[in-house]
């Protein structure tokens, strides 16, 4: 049954036996004014009053003791406005009997008694919620001494409710026994007051305020009894029972000790803060200066701290890292901690131990009690570190409810400034990870500039504009030109698979194959075989370069070229106005490593004309996408080189990456992308 079913039964349950109670009490002063022969004694609306009392103390209970969040100046808080809202209503009812004093109305039995009763409730109703508020405050720092004498405490109250089935009265000699009795107990629990040393000056001001108002409640209730109980007309008399007795000597004397204590306690608030202050200042701190522990190191010291700062029984700590769990366990056995996790119920807990925690979490849900043989009491808190969790710290104690918020707050303290440590430690490695990294980059950069060519011919036979971008800060996209005799050009364009050092290094090595093989003069069907060869031996086994090279003769305006699965160039012929794909079968350089490769070489011849112009492209261009995640495409680049192909290679560049970038909207392209713009210009000699 949740809590809140509890509260709705016990609420209702509190209304119902204060209505049969003085229903029950006007009947039986019916029976005996007029005398009439019916067996109804008091018996039954004092079960009803029983009723009500018991009802009334279990609302109470759910509302105050399950409220987590509020503060001590909270608790008080709730007293005063509850006292205040009865107070009002008992002065309005003494009201009412002033104003008709000189009737017969308010010297009716009737109408004495149906006020009581309601005076009765009022009174009640402040009692028992002072009497919650009073035994959370004494039991703020459990023990279990204190929770046995509490317990003793609240059986002998509800023991006092059974003096009045047995009819004794304020001179029975039991009746002074049992206040004895309750006087004893009162006298022990009323000087737990360790709540008193974490108010602030300001608000041990207002506490002493509530409490000394509730007080004055106390007094104003207790006369309006006295007044009541003159009339000598009542059914039922309040002031005739040990119970009521005893729960108004508990409550003032608790007042009293509080208000005596807060005051006694005042001079030295302001010690308090400060040293509160220093802490705080000293956990900044330490915050901005890295730890020089170790991970195990930091862990340990964690732990020793939780455990003395909460008096915890027993705690362990987990901790998960990429290769696997570590566990630190203190004053538990293996198989102990399964058993406590088997008895946790809360659903918060239980996502902290299995490292599923993704919110935020109250301080109230980080502690529950437990279901255990030995354990009653839990905190557990998670580790994290850059927003993820690693770990986690688990608290134990043998009394329940053991863990106030407070406590739970230092635990928080102590690990929050545990993950910063281990942040401090992560950081500091990921920081010269990032460095030597950087340095290899500026390497590997320093390289790839060297690669591709720092000057592109222009001169009576073609002009050239390239651009190339690398996704990372190194890429694998490559191009060069060589005229390796007199009107004649080795062209190249090659993207090698990956990113990064590793496809820079890769480029290099083709950069070494063209050149020695474009010099010699070979035939494209040549260069891809032999390209082939010489890569097999170099190539990382995972890897492959896609290429397509080109023979170009000037003296016959001829284009002779073999592709190794490289992207289809496009061809742009002046005269017919017309845009085609230059089409050729072949595979990438590198995937098949024997002599069979050569099965897959093939070439083709194009011839050319003044004012033709040769678009080279990488996959990074077909292959970037919009935001609604659609590629560019080849069909799109074919359109795009239509619009801009007649104009200068510049220009025919820009207006390519112009079109790209109004076509993917700002998305980051996440591939190398590389354009190359050859424009024709002699005619054949």
């Amino acid at each position: 049954m949740s809590d809140k079913v509890k509260i709705r039964l016990s609420f209702l349950g509190a209304i119902i036996c204060w209505l049969l109670f003085t229903g029950s009490s006007i009947y039986l002063l019916f029976v005996q004014s007029y005398d009439m022969k019916v067996d109804f004694s008091n018996f039954f609306p004092q079960l009803c009053f029983t009723g009500f009392v018991l009802s009334t103390f279990a609302y109470y209970r759910y509302i105050i003791t399950k409220a987590d969040s509020l503060n001590f100046t909270d608790l008080l808080w709730k007293v005063f406005i509850t006292g205040l809202i009865t107070t009002l209503i008992s002065l309005a009812i003494q009201l009412f009997f002033n104003l008709f004093a000189s009737t017969t109305l308010v010297e009716s039995p009737l109408t004495i008694n149906f006020f009581y009763n309601i005076l009765v409730g009022l009174v009640v109703i402040f009692m028992v919620s002072t009497l919650v508020v009073w035994k959370r405050l004494i039991l703020y720092q459990k023990s279990k001494n204190l929770l046995q004498l509490w317990g003793f405490f609240e059986v002998a109250l509800v023991a006092s409710l059974l003096f009045d089935f047995l009819g004794t009265g304020i001179e029975a000699a039991n009746f002074r026994v049992a206040l004895v009795i309750l006087g004893c107990f009162s006298l022990i629990l009323v000087f737990n007051l360790k709540w008193v040393a974490y108010l602030n000056f300001k608000q041990k001001w207002k506490g002493i305020l509530f409490i000394l108002l509730s007080g004055i409640y106390l007094y104003h209730f207790l006369l309006n009894l006295l007044k009541f109980s003159y009339t000598e007309v009542l059914v039922i008399d309040l002031l005739d029972r040990t119970f009521t007795y005893g729960i108004f000597g508990f409550l003032f004397l608790y007042a009293v000790i509080s208000i005596l204590v807060t005051l006694f306690n005042l001079p030295t608030s302001s010690v308090f803060e400060q040293k509160l202050k220093e802490a705080l200042d000293f956990q900044k701190l330490s915050q901005s200066i890295p730890r020089g522990e170790t991970k195990d190191q930091t862990y340990e010291i964690l732990l020793e701290s939780s455990m003395s700062a909460v008096f915890a029984d027993a705690a362990w700590l987990e901790v998960k890292d990429d290769h696997g769990t570590t566990q630190v366990i203190r004053g538990l056995k293996d198989e102990g901690v399964d058993g406590i996790k088997s008895a946790i119920k809360s659903d918060t807990i239980n996502s902290i131990l299995k490292f599923e925690l993704k919110n935020e979490v109250s301080s109230g849900k980080l502690t529950d009690d437990l279901k255990h043989a030995q354990f009653k009491s839990i905190i557990a808190l998670p580790i994290m570190v850059q927003n993820k969790q690693v770990g986690f710290i688990v608290l134990l104690n043998e009394v329940s409810e053991a863990f106030n918020r407070e406590m739970v707050n230092i635990i928080t303290t102590f690990v929050n400034q545990a993950s910063i440590s281990l942040e401090n430690l992560t950081l500091i490695k990921e920081s010269i990870e990032n460095e030597r990294y950087k340095e290899q980059l500026k390497i590997a950069k320093n390289v790839q500039k060297s690669l591709l060519p720092t000057e592109l011919i222009n001169n009576n036979h073609l002009t050239m504009a390239a651009f190339s971008m690398a996704a990372d800060e190194v890429g694998g996209d490559y191009y060069d030109i060589l005229e390796y005799k007199a009107n004649r050009f080795g062209l190249i364009i090659g993207d090698v698979s990956g990113k990064g050092t590793s496809a820079a290094f890769q480029m290099a090595q083709m950069k070494g194959i063209f050149h020695s093989l474009a010099s010699q003069g070979v035939t494209p069907e040549e260069f891809n075989k032999k390209a082939n060869i010489a890569l097999s031996h170099c190539l990382e086994k995972t890897s492959f370069i896609t290429a397509t090279y080109f023979d170009i003769d000037t003296e016959n305006n001829r284009l002779h070229f073999s592709r190794a699965g490289h992207c289809p160039s496009l061809f742009y012929c002046k005269n017919e106005n017309t845009i085609d794909f230059l089409k050729c079968d072949g595979m990438g350089l590198g995937m098949v490593r024997n002599s069979s490769y050569e099965d897959y070489v093939h070439s083709n011849t194009v011839n050319y004309h003044a004012g033709d112009t040769l678009l080279l492209y990488t996959d990074g261009i077909t292959e970037a996408k919009n935001p609604d995640g659609e590629q560019f495409g080849s069909e799109r680049l074919k359109k795009s080189f239509t619009t801009h192909a007649s104009k200068a290679p510049d220009q025919v560049k820009e207006g390519i990456k112009n079109d790209l970038s109004e076509f993917i909207g700002g998305m980051i392209i996440d591939d190398d992308y590389t354009l190359v713009v050859i424009q024709f210009k002699d005619k054949k000699k």
